[in-house]
């Protein structure tokens, strides 16, 4: 059952109607059983996620941004509620066509990166292509063209313990695009990294939200992000405590700064 206050409710206004929603959950819970014992992690989670915008999952640790992100991404089944991608309810695909939908419309950012260390660069991205049955050759090109973009033409034959943290995220955002996803989930891409290199990193995720036109959905503790992403979902105890419209916020803060009321 949806426990909802006014917080809790997905965006329903006329504005939000008008936009493309790549991602949708209803009233989504998830319980964890340990033996007798049930730990609720998520309390009936409305959220619309729309085509293009850069969004952070934010929270205190145990609040469930994690679980709503791991939803999210299908890396996990809601106990009740639905999850939609592009309109497909994705806990009712079998293993299969998740893994399709997985490997096609989502790209993974980890904290740790998930390289694979016997790998170079350019094997690390080409390898999710290789799943998606792309021929070698445009595959190739393709992971040369990414590690492009994201600065590191020059270390494609580089493996992962030749490469320092913030170039090992970078080779994970390229392998990330690799079958250009509708939705990069990123989680805490962050965390291993310096302040600056962690400021670039998030930099290059904005400019995948706003020249790429792809979702950007991150599970954060890092504030830095919240300047730059267009919404942010605070997260507490399982539901949704708040949603803020950055841009909406930068937009009231310049008319304060300015005296204008209009």
């Amino acid at each position: 059952m949806n426990a909802t206050g006014p917080t809790q409710t997905a965006d329903r206004s006329p504005e939000s109607l008008n936009r493309d929603t790549v991602v949708r959950t209803l009233d989504v819970e998830k319980i964890y059983q340990m033996g007798d014992v049930e730990t609720p992690a998520l309390r009936g989670v409305d959220l619309d996620i729309y085509r293009g915008e850069y969004m952070a999952i934010m929270g205190p640790s145990g609040s469930g941004k994690s679980t709503l992100f791991n939803m999210i991404g299908g890396l996990d089944k809601p106990t009740r509620g639905m999850v939609f991608i592009d309109e497909v309810d994705i806990a009712a695909l079998d293993s299969f066509e998740l893994a399709w939908l997985r490997c096609r419309k989502i790209g993974y950012i980890f904290q740790s990166f998930n390289l694979l260390p016997m790998l170079t660069a350019l094997e690390n991205v080409i390898m999710p292509m290789t799943f998606a049955n792309v021929s070698t050759d445009d595959a190739r090109d393709r992971a040369y063209e990414l590690l492009k973009e994201v600065g590191l033409g020059d270390r494609w034959s580089h493996r992962p313990g030749r490469m320092s943290g913030g170039q090992q995220q970078r080779v994970a955002i390229a392998r990330a695009l690799a079958n250009q996803p509708a939705i990069v989930l990123a989680d805490e891409p962050t965390g291993n990294l310096d302040l600056i290199t962690g400021e670039e990193i998030i930099a290059k995720l904005k400019q995948l939200s706003s020249e790429m036109g792809v979702t950007v959905i991150s599970a954060t503790h890092d504030h830095k992000m919240l300047d730059i992403c267009s919404r942010v979902v605070w997260i507490r105890d399982g539901r949704i405590e708040r949603i803020e419209n950055r841009a909406d916020l930068k937009i009231e803060v310049g008319r304060i700064e300015t005296g204008d009321s209009a």
